[in-house]
């Protein structure tokens, strides 16, 4: 039987831990950015945990 293919759009999206939970980026960082605020660009910086029901869907799409 063939190997699964990961999906090209969720490696873009989604990184696994150590422990095998799911990391996403903040949504809202990418344009629009002079009329943010610094400290809420700061916070739109780090990576957050996938919801755990996301992350039943994203980890199949990478095959895990």
């Amino acid at each position: 039987m063939p190997k699964q293919k990961t999906h090209s759009g969720a490696k873009k999206r989604f990184r696994v831990t150590g422990s095998g939970k799911l990391m996403k980026e903040r949504a809202g960082k990418r344009h629009l950015l002079e009329g943010k605020s610094n400290r809420r660009k700061r916070r739109l910086d780090h990576d957050i945990l996938v919801a755990p029901g996301d992350a039943k869907t994203a980890k199949r799409l990478l095959g895990k």
